[in-house]
């Protein structure tokens, strides 16, 4: 498996992917999920895959290899959205070549993409492509996509990042997303690559392939840990309160099951304590039995 993330904000595109593609007992294989298509000073497009590796680098032979003349190709589409149905159209090539083969040996045919960059003067856009060849675009309530095993970095993004986060600030929100993905499942592994893309730069500027021996990136796992448990342990406990002289009809109850070897009816539901309401300013939240007299 693997995880990829890509993130849209105002100053430019941020890409990070790791490079585990398999995390058996006794086998683990990595390969990169990040390509990129560089024609500096006219376009930067950067291909995050996920799925299927046989398939990924299928549609990535077929977006590299030599085309024939007149046909469009990452390297000479005038816009992003071309480029995104460039890879569409690849993806729905190698379906058509290698999905009954794979279907025959009940094989899915598994695979994603991230496509964003700039061409030329145009704005910078972000897409996601799907396994049929369709995509959709970031937008202001959505600035990015994941990939692969999405879940466990996702909370952090959703709290953190806006279009107007600061590029530096969005790749470290990205850093971070990963680390708790490293952390809560094997399928995902270093090393990282990440690479960070400045609005009309038109240049890749900032790239780093990120290892066990990276100390920003042991940082932010070390920090991010130890900041959390901090952060937990400030949060106070649940507090109990007796419900005191509120009449028992009113009272919040638990039904009492039947006692072994008697039938019928279950016996009279008894008090429960519940936690305690939020109080207004400057009132006691104590509970009752800890009340002075």
């Amino acid at each position: 498996m693997t995880y990829c993330v890509a993130m849209a904000v105002e100053e430019g595109l941020v890409f990070l992917s790791d490079t585990r593609t398999n995390a058996g007992v006794d086998h683990i294989s990595t390969s990169r999920k990040m390509a990129v298509f560089e024609e500096p000073g006219e376009r930067v497009l950067v291909l995050l895959v996920a799925g299927n590796l046989a398939i990924t680098q299928a549609t990535l032979q077929v977006l590299t290899e030599p085309q024939e003349a007149g046909r469009a190709t990452l390297w000479n589409t005038p816009t992003m959205v071309e480029a995104a149905r460039v890879v569409g159209e690849a993806v729905r090539e190698v379906h058509r070549r290698d999905a009954q083969a794979l279907k025959t040996f009940n094989v899915e045919f598994n695979c994603s993409f991230i496509l964003g960059g700039q061409i030329g003067g145009h704005p910078m856009r972000l897409f996601q492509i799907y396994a049929a060849g369709n995509f959709i675009e970031t937008s202001s309530v959505n600035p990015y996509f994941q990939i692969g095993e999405s879940k466990y970095g996702k909370p952090i993004i959703d709290r953190v990042l806006t279009p107007h986060t600061p590029l530096d600030e969005a790749a470290k929100c990205a850093l971070i997303s990963m680390d708790s993905t490293l952390r809560s499942n094997l399928s995902v592994g270093l090393p990282l690559d990440l690479l960070v893309y400045e609005r009309d730069a038109l240049r890749v500027t900032r790239y780093a392939s990120l290892d066990q021996s990276n100390t920003y990136f042991q940082m932010i796992h070390s920090t991010w840990g130890e900041r959390l448990r901090q952060v937990f342990g400030e949060i106070p406990d649940p507090l109990w309160t007796d419900e005191g002289d509120v009449p028992r009809h009113e009272r919040t109850t638990l039904p009492s099951a039947p006692r072994a070897g008697h039938e019928g009816h279950a016996s009279e539901p008894r008090p429960a304590q519940t936690l305690a309401q939020a109080q207004p300013h400057g009132a006691s939240s104590t509970p009752r039995m800890l009340r002075d007299g």
